[in-house]
């Protein structure tokens, strides 16, 4: 294990998001209304179904985790998870977006969450290893956050091609069952080809020859659980990430029926888009140095200020609506690209710190409850969007129609995209604060 990582295996872990950034984004910014608005699913009903297979994930993944870790210590590499999510999830994926037409929405909600749930736990098969990998490419501090830069960069391209150019496969299609398994379709193959190179080159550059002198290591469920009980870092850093990830999952949720209700306007999805993760792009390299000048946690700190004003300005959408609101979306996905670089690159220490304190390898274990917090987050996120709507007085539609909505609907769609999330960060803001690791920076 070398300090510097080449770029090809730098470029080959960053592939992996191409995966994991496409399969996060299209449900997260898709299926809920994909439920209300197409198979005419309530919304009640509908935040249920966007839940339940991302809590059905939390209990899960830690147990991926140690199966990982166990895979690690007796072959030298998590490669064996990994290869099974990714051939599994391509055919879910696709099927998650397939409902028969003509079903009851009941039926429907049911296939969703079946399909969706089997896809979400392939996921995890991959997701939980391949977190694990940069504490076993590189020791160095500022390698690593480079590593998670170039990664971060690639999610925030992949999350800009497909949340943009997804929706506007099903839309050119006019929607309906066509357009949305056409769209999944296309989104699938991405994802399985980001998976496969990440297999291929880091998870093999990762491996490492078992010692047969060694003893077998036992990793026990609890490893997890017992470092979350006991490493106040990764507690801290887990729970600010989660947050965070919630506050995120909000706003895209949000976006589609702010485009429709309140901008009046379908395609306006695609600007927005754009507006949030195309700045995340751009800025990438910004942030970098931001890492080098002032450490990883007050650089996290600077981006979710920045996310959070932004945010909060975005409640004025409420009383005027309009084409300004691109401006402070651009602004939060400024702020977007370090709260993903920075708590993802203070994971790898963060492991390395656990590992030391127990004497065996922990990046399976950790990175499965990391996983899993996530997964929750990005879950929860349309769930909690689609309460409020249903608090609101949201009218669901079926395909092809635009229900006229009260004005307390509108009020909610406006706020749950703007002033839930700035909350949220406001909150992981707190938390972040009882952060204490001594830091590297120059």
């Amino acid at each position: 294990m070398t300090p510097v990582v080449s770029r090809k295996i730098s470029l080959g872990y960053a592939a992996g998001s191409v995966g994991t950034g496409a399969f996060a984004v299209l449900p997260g910014l898709v299926l809920a209304y994909y439920l209300t608005d197409s198979l005419g699913v309530g919304a009640l009903l509908a935040a249920v179904v966007v839940v339940i297979p991302k809590a059905i994930d939390v209990l899960i993944n830690p147990l991926i985790g140690i199966r990982s870790d166990r895979d690690a210590g007796l072959t030298g590499r998590r490669t064996q998870l990994m290869s099974l999510g990714a051939v599994a999830i391509v055919p879910l994926f696709v099927l998650t977006f397939c409902a028969p037409p003509g079903i009851t929405p009941g039926f429907a909600a049911l296939w969703v969450l079946v399909f969706y749930s089997l896809a979400a736990v392939a996921y995890g098969c991959f997701q939980v290893p391949y977190i694990a990998l940069p504490a076993e490419l590189t020791p160095d501090y500022h390698a690593r956050t480079e590593l998670i830069s170039t990664r971060v960069a690639v999610l925030a391209m992949t999350i800009l091609v497909v949340g943009a150019g997804a929706p506007a496969i099903r839309d050119a299609l006019g929607g309906g069952a066509v357009g949305y398994a056409t769209m999944a379709t296309a989104t699938a193959v991405p994802i399985g080809v980001g998976m496969a190179i990440a297999i291929l080159v880091p998870g093999r550059a990762a491996a490492r020859v078992p010692d047969p002198a060694l003893p077998v290591v036992t990793h026990h469920p609890r490893d997890g659980y017992q470092a979350l009980k006991n490493n106040w870092h990764f507690r801290i850093l887990l729970s600010v990430y989660v947050i965070q990830a919630l506050a995120t999952a909000v706003m895209l949720a949000g976006a589609q029926y702010l485009a429709t209700y309140v901008l009046d306007d379908d395609a306006a999805l695609t600007p927005l888009f754009v507006s949030l993760v195309g700045p995340a792009l751009l800025t990438m390299p910004l942030w970098r140095r931001v890492g080098r000048r002032f450490g990883k946690q007050r650089s996290l700190v600077i981006a979710s200020v920045l996310f959070l004003t932004a945010s909060l300005s975005l409640a004025l959408a409420i009383a005027t609506p309009g084409t300004w609101v691109f401006v402070p979306v651009a602004a939060c996905g400024i702020g977007y690209a370090g709260m993903q670089i920075f708590p993802l690159a203070m994971l790898p220490d963060v492991i390395d710190e656990q590992s030391a304190h127990v004497g065996r390898d922990q990046g399976g274990a950790l990175s499965g409850l990391w996983t899993a917090g996530e997964t929750l987050g990005l879950a929860a996120g349309p769930g909690v969007y689609l309460l409020v709507l249903a608090g609101s007085g949201f009218v669901s539609s079926t395909s092809g129609e635009v229900a006229d909505q009260p004005q307390s609907a509108l009020v909610g769609i406006s706020a749950g995209f703007s002033l839930l999330p700035a909350g949220l960060i406001a909150v992981s803001l707190a938390v972040l604060s009882l952060y204490r690791r001594q830091e590297q920076a120059k």
